[in-house]
C-alpha cells in the first residue's frame, strides 16, 4: 500500500433532473441532449417510417449523468437517449444478449506488466459506443420527447443500429469492435476475450476493452499513436491522453511505478453512510470476532445495510486489506441486524483512516514471475462450519489478484480445507498464467504455490494419499493433476510467511500491517 497525495476532495452537491420537463429549462442540459441527437443523426442511427402492422414501438426516454473527474468536480453534462429495453421480448425483438468486458483482474495483470516493463498506459473512450452496433433484428421505437419530427409525430423510428437501454445494444457494440480490431492485425485473447494485442518484442502493443474504455500500453510509443489514429478513422473517439480515472479508480504514473486508488469514491462511501469525520480505527475487523445470522438484537434497515455493503465490495478492487471483512458482512444481507451493522461501521472507520491507501505497481524485477498464496481457516463459519479460503497472486512484487470466499463443503479437517484451498488457487493462477503468456506472446508458464500446509501438499503430489480422502469431491483433485502436468509447483511457507492468512480471519493490529506492508514490499 502507499499513500497517495491529493488535495482535499470536494464533492459538488449539483442535482440531475429526472424528467425531460424539469431538463429543457436548463440550458446545459438543452446543450447536452442537442448535441446526444446530432450524434444520432450523424451516425444514421434510424429512419423515419410508417409502423408495420402487427409490430410493436419501444418509449424512449432521456437520463441525465453528471460527469465528474477524480477530484469529484463536474466537467461535463451528459444526456443519453435510451430505449425502454425491459419491454422486449426474447425471440421477437432480440436474440442473444451477451458480451464480454475485461476482468478488473486482468486490467490490474496489464497495469502490473506495464509498471514491470516501464511502458505508459494510455486511455481512450469511444464517444456514445453503442450507436455503432448494427442490428440484426427489425426494432422500432417511438421519436424522443422534445425531438419529434414536425408533421410526421404519428410515424415511428427503424432503428438500423443500437441505442443505449437495447437488450442487444452491449452486444452489437462488442461485435463490431471485435471485428474492427480483428481487421488492425490484433488477436483475441483466448483467456479473456476482452483483451487484445498486436505485433511482437519492440512492438508490442495490447488493449484491454472495457464497454466503451480502452487501456491501451505497449513498448512503442509511435505504435500506440498509430493506433489512435487508427481508431479515430473508424469511431467517433475521445483521447484521454495517459490513464489517470478509470471506472472510478484513480491511477497515477510514475516514473518508478504505477498507483490505483479509490479516495473520491471512498469519500462517497462515508459520506452516503454518514460516517465522514468518525474517529478512525487500526483494523477493520477485531481479532476472533465472529457474527450469527440467528440473532436476537434489533432488525436494522436492510436496503441501507446492502447499499453500504455493496459499495464496499466495489472498493475492495484496490484495497485487499478489505477483502476477508467486507465479504464476511456479506453473508448477512438478508436479515441484517444491529450487531452486523456495527461491524460494517467498524469498516467504515478503517477506511475514513486509511483513504488515500491504494496498490502500487513497481518495477524492481525484469524477471517477474507468478507466483499465489492459498490459506484456509477451519469450520469458521459459526452458522455452517464451512471454512474460508484466501488465494492471493503476485507478479514480481505487484499483488494483481485476491480473493476470498466461503467453501461450498464442511471439510473434515485442516488438510482437508487447505487442500480444496490450493484447488482454487490452482485454478486461478492456471487462467493467470495463460493470460500471462498470451500478453508476452510466449506460452504459459510454471507458476510456484506457497501454502503453510505440510499434509495438503502431500496429498497434491502424492496420489496415494486418496485412500484417505474418498469422500473429497473429485473436482477438489484438479490440484493433483496441475502438478503432475507441472504446471504448477506447490512449496511449504511458514504460517509468519503466509500472507493468504489475512483473507481468511480477522486479524489484531500487529498482524495485519506487517501483511499488508508486504504486499507493497
Amino acid at each position: 500500500y502507499v499513500m497517495v497525495e491529493g488535495e482535499e476532495l470536494h464533492l459538488g452537491a449539483i442535482d440531475e433532473p429526472c424528467t425531460f420537463a424539469e431538463a429543457e429549462e436548463d440550458a446545459s442540459w438543452r446543450r447536452a441532449m442537442d448535441e446526444e441527437m446530432a450524434s444520432i443523426i450523424d451516425n444514421k442511427t434510424w429512419c423515419l417510417v410508417d409502423l408495420p402492422a402487427g409490430s410493436r414501438p419501444i418509449g424512449l426516454k432521456w437520463v441525465y449523468k453528471l460527469k465528474r473527474d477524480a477530484n469529484g468536480d463536474v466537467y461535463k453534462y451528459k444526456a443519453r437517449l435510451v430505449a425502454k429495453g425491459y419491454v422486449q421480448r426474447q425471440g421477437v425483438d432480440f436474440e442473444e444478449v451477451f458480451a464480454p468486458v475485461a476482468r478488473l483482474e486482468s486490467v490490474r495483470l496489464l497495469l502490473a506488466l506495464a509498471a514491470q516493463e516501464g511502458w505508459p498506459v494510455h486511455h481512450m473512450d469511444v464517444k456514445s459506443a453503442f450507436f455503432n452496433g448494427e442490428l440484426k433484428e427489425e426494432v422500432y421505437v417511438v421519436q424522443p420527447p422534445g425531438f419529434a419530427v414536425a408533421g410526421h409525430e404519428h410515424k415511428v423510428l427503424r432503428l438500423d443500429k443500437a441505442l443505449y437501454g437495447l437488450r442487444q445494444a452491449p452486444r452489437a457494440w462488442y461485435s463490431k469492435l471485435d471485428s474492427c480490431l480483428l481487421s488492425l492485425g490484433f488477436s483475441r485473447s483466448e483467456s479473456e476475450h476482452a483483451i487484445y494485442g498486436r505485433g511482437t518484442g519492440t512492438a508490442r502493443l495490447l488493449v484491454g476493452v472495457y464497454v466503451d474504455d480502452l487501456v491501451i500500453t505497449g513498448n512503442d510509443k509511435l505504435e500506440i499513436t498509430h493506433f489512435k489514429e487508427e481508431m479515430k478513422k473508424l469511431f467517433h473517439k475521445s483521447d484521454l491522453g495517459l490513464l489517470s480515472f478509470y471506472l472510478g479508480i484513480e491511477v497515477k504514473q510514475e516514473v518508478d511505478g504505477i498507483t490505483l486508488s479509490q479516495a473520491a469514491y471512498t469519500m462517497k462511501i462515508l459520506e452516503k453512510s454518514g460516517m465522514v469525520g468518525c474517529n478512525p480505527c487500526h483494523v477493520p475487523m477485531e481479532p476472533r470476532f465472529k457474527l450469527s445470522k440467528v440473532s436476537t438484537a434489533p432488525a436494522t434497515d436492510a436496503t441501507e445495510y446492502r447499499s453500504v455493503v455493496g459499495s464496499l465490495r466495489y472498493l475492495v478492487h484496490t484495497r485487499p486489506d478489505l477483502t476477508y471483512s467486507v465479504g464476511y458482512v456479506s453473508r448477512f444481507m438478508e436479515a441484517p441486524t444491529t450487531e452486523h451493522w456495527a461491524a460494517v461501521k467498524q469498516i467504515l472507520r478503517y477506511v475514513a483512516g486509511t483513504q488515500h491507501l491504494g496498490c502500487r505497481y513497481t518495477r524492481r524485477d525484469k524477471r517477474a514471475v507468478l507466483c499465489g498464496y492459498s490459506d484456509s481457516d477451519m469450520a469458521g463459519d459459526v452458522d455452517t462450519r464451512k471454512n474460508t479460503t484466501g488465494v492471493m497472486f503476485f507478479l514480481g512484487p505487484n499483488l494483481i489478484s485476491w480473493q476470498s470466499m466461503k467453501h461450498k463443503v464442511v471439510a473434515l479437517s485442516s488438510c482437508e480445507a487447505e487442500y480444496i484451498a490450493a484447488t482454487t488457487a490452482a485454478c486461478q493462477g492456471i487462467w493467470l498464467a495463460c493470460l500471462l503468456g498470451e500478453l508476452q506472446k510466449k506460452e504459459a508458464q510454471q507458476f510456484t504455490l506457497k501454502m503453510d500446509s505440510k499434509s495438503a501438499i502431500s496429498l497434491c503430489k502424492n496420489p496415494v494419499f486418496h485412500d484417505r480422502s474418498k469422500h473429497i469431491d473429485t473436482r477438489y483433485h484438479f490440484i493433483t493433476e496441475c502438478v503432475e502436468d507441472g504446471r504448477v509447483e506447490v512449496e511449504f511457507i511458514g504460517t509468519n510467511g503466509q500472507l493468504a492468512d489475512i483473507l481468511t480471519k480477522a486479524l489484531g493490529r500487529v498482524k495485519f500491517q506487517e501483511l499488508s506492508r508486504n504486499w507493497c514490499r
